[in-house]
This record gives C-alpha cells, structure tokens and sequence, in this order.
C-alpha cells in the first residue's frame, strides 16, 4: 500500500446537521426513507456505514475513523454545557443532554463513529449498587462490595427499566446520524466493573479486588457472573434501539497476569460475546484494554470482531499476533495531537500503513486528553478522511 495519500478539503467546509428523517424497522435495522419531492417516490437507502463495511472485511476505499473521548471536555461546546450542568450523572441520564453531548463532535468534525455519551458504571445504580462520579475525583461507589452478602444484594440488571434514557438516546441518535456514520454503544467489562465497585473506585495498586480474587475467588467469581449476565443484556438492549456496533471496555484486565486474566476475565467475555451474538449475529464487538500488549492473543480469544489495541503496541505487530480473521482499531498515542499539524500527518499514515488494508478502524491508543486542542483534533480527522488506499 502506498504511503501517500490524497487529503480532502477542509473540516471547516463541512456542512450543518439536517433535520432527521423518517426510519422504517426491517430486521433489526434502521433504514432511513428519502423522500423525493421530484418524483413523489419513497426508496429506502441500503448503504452501509463505512466503519460498518470496513470490520466485515468489505472493500473500502480508507480506514473508518472515530476517537475514543471524542465527546467531552476538551471540547469548548462541552465545557460550555457543563458550566449550566455541573452534575455528570445529570449530563449522562438525560435523553436531550446525552444526544447533545454524544452529536458535539458528529457537528463539527464528521467522525465515522458516533458513540453514545454514557459512563461504563451508568448500569449500577440499577443493580443496586448506589455510586456517583464527582468532579476531581472521578468514581466513588458509596458501598463497597467484599463479602458474599455483599455480592447477594447485586441485582440483575434490566436496562429497559433502569436506564430507558440510553434506549432513548441511541433511537435518536440513530435518526440524527442517519446511515452516514456507525452509532456506537458501550459497555464495561466484567472484571473492570468488579475493580470498581470492590475497590470502592479508582485504584492504583489494585490491592483489594487481589485480595478477593486470591483469597475468596467464589466470591469474585459470583460478582462476575452478575456482571457477565448484565452486560450482555445491556449490549443487546442498546443494539436493540439503535447501537450498531458496541464497545466493551476491559480497562482494567491489564492489570492480571496472563493466567489471572484466564481465570478472571477471558471466560466471561467470551460469555458476553457468545450470548450477543446468538442474538445479534452481525452486531459488531469491539474490545479494549489499555495496556494489553502482553494479553493481545487472549483478547482475540473472545471472539469479538475488533480488537483496539493501545498505543504501547506497534500496529504491524498487533496485526501479526492477531491474526488476519480479527479486526483492528487504533492505535495513535493521545499524546501527539500536541503535535505539529505535519507530525500528526506523519503518525497518521504510519499507523494505517502498518495496519494494511481493510478491518482497521483508525483511532487513539486511548481516549483524548484533556486540553487537547481543537483545531488538532480537526486536522487529525480532515487528514483521516482524506487516507485513499
């Protein structure tokens, strides 16, 4: 593939949203209807979204581009709306907030993923297990879990009852968007859900999820079980209203040993992903774990479609250990849309290049950080879809 690549005109060129338009419903697809005020005629439009296209191998011209955060606080609309918002529940369960939020970046730089603007810790309060996200200090879980009776009080989770607004949410965004990008939905991953709400929080050392897990591994493995079951329920329910394609986030796996994350981990993801896709065949899954060079075989294991590898591996050789059967995402370092506009161009084409042709959907090795500049952030996307094959 050459390394050269053609680049189109300026983000800035894009034009505004259009009002949505009508969907009919035909096998678990929203297709939108264009009505032709020439002819009178209603036709459906059956192209796909490229990001779609590209994990099923299909011949495309570029690589799908979407970045992870590519909603949120670097952004000044963001910063704008939180100063009228403070809360990030409040910002993160309400319907016309979440479409907002979630429609920020499609607005202005036209990425070819749109991810719903949630938290992966948005299902718990609905497994009755009561927690908050404060400003400075990011999750705080009221009750920690660490007893078998603790773990006894997890209820099931059934999204259509405790979070409607996501449901909610991805129907409109699946109208706003139309078919000219992939809604993505989300979910967290068993064991990262269980760091959480064991560790009382966010952790460094990760000392009392190990001590459940090496001391009273029953324990941990019920409270697993719980978070496997709901999940894929979550993940069904969000392709169900409108998701087509949902990431799982295994954050935290990387911090077990290879044979820790066999025993903790790998089985019920490979769960999660089994019981979707009994129900939703085609849906698209994507993994992430941040750190994972040293897990990245066992990720394919899964069975998810997409592996999203983070910046600590080289693209070329993730490619190889995955294998050709795998899709890829990622994997530029957040860190160089600090850069120049010329080394972000540079990094850009590398990754792509390394990545080869087709099942690579173009993304940072993590989400992006806070105090990134815009304007970088639109040169990263204007140079992305300007990539030909």
């Amino acid at each position: 593939m050459s390394s050269i690549y053609s680049f189109t005109s300026s983000i800035s060129s894009i034009s505004p949203l259009t009002s949505p338009r009508k969907s009919f419903n035909y096998n678990n697809k929203y297709i939108p209807i264009i009505h032709s005020s020439l002819q009178g005629t209603v036709a459906p439009s059956v192209a796909e979204p490229l990001l779609l296209n590209a994990v099923r191998g299909e011949d495309v011209e570029r690589p799908p581009v979407w970045l992870m955060r590519q909603a949120g606080r670097y952004m000044k609309s963001y910063q704008i709306l939180c100063e009228k918002h403070p809360s990030f529940r409040e910002r993160s369960e309400n319907v016309d907030l979440v479409v907002e939020i979630s429609l920020q970046p499609w607005k202005v730089f036209r990425p070819d993923g749109v991810i719903l603007f949630s938290d992966i810790l948005t299902p718990l309060s609905g497994m009755n297990i009561p927690f908050d996200i404060v400003k400075g200090k990011g999750p705080v879980i009221f009750n920690p879990l660490r007893t078998a009776e603790d773990v006894d009080q997890v209820r099931e989770f059934v999204p259509e009852e405790s979070v409607p607004y996501v449901g909610e949410a991805l129907t409109i965004l699946r109208k706003e968007v139309e078919n000219k990008a992939a809604v993505l939905g989300f979910v967290g991953a068993p064991f990262t859900l269980a760091s959480y709400v064991v560790e009382g929080g966010s952790s460094k050392h990760f000392s009392k999820i190990k001590r459940l897990a090496f001391s009273q591994p029953k324990i941990l493995h019920a409270l697993l079980q719980k978070f496997a079951t709901s999940m894929a329920k979550y993940i069904q329910y969000q392709a169900d209203n409108g998701a087509q394609a949902v990431q799982i986030f295994d954050s935290w796996a990387t911090e077990l040993s290879p044979v820790d994350f066999e025993e903790f981990s790998l089985p019920y993801l490979k769960q999660i992903v089994d019981t979707v896709k009994q129900s939703h065949p085609t849906l698209p899954l994507i993994l992430y774990a941040s750190g994972s060079g040293g897990l990245l075989e066992r990720l394919a294991l899964t069975g998810v479609d997409v592996v999203s590898l983070d910046w600590s591996v080289d693209m070329a050789e993730g490619r190889r250990r995955l294998g050709p059967d795998v899709a890829v995402q990622g994997n530029v370092d957040p860190g160089v849309l600090f850069g120049s506009k010329e080394f972000i161009t540079n990094r850009i084409n590398d990754v792509v290049k390394k990545a080869g042709r087709g099942k690579h959907i173009l993304n940072l090795g993590h989400g992006i950080v806070v105090g990134t500049p815009e304007e970088n952030v639109a040169h990263f996307f204007e140079v992305a879809k300007g990539i030909r094959y």
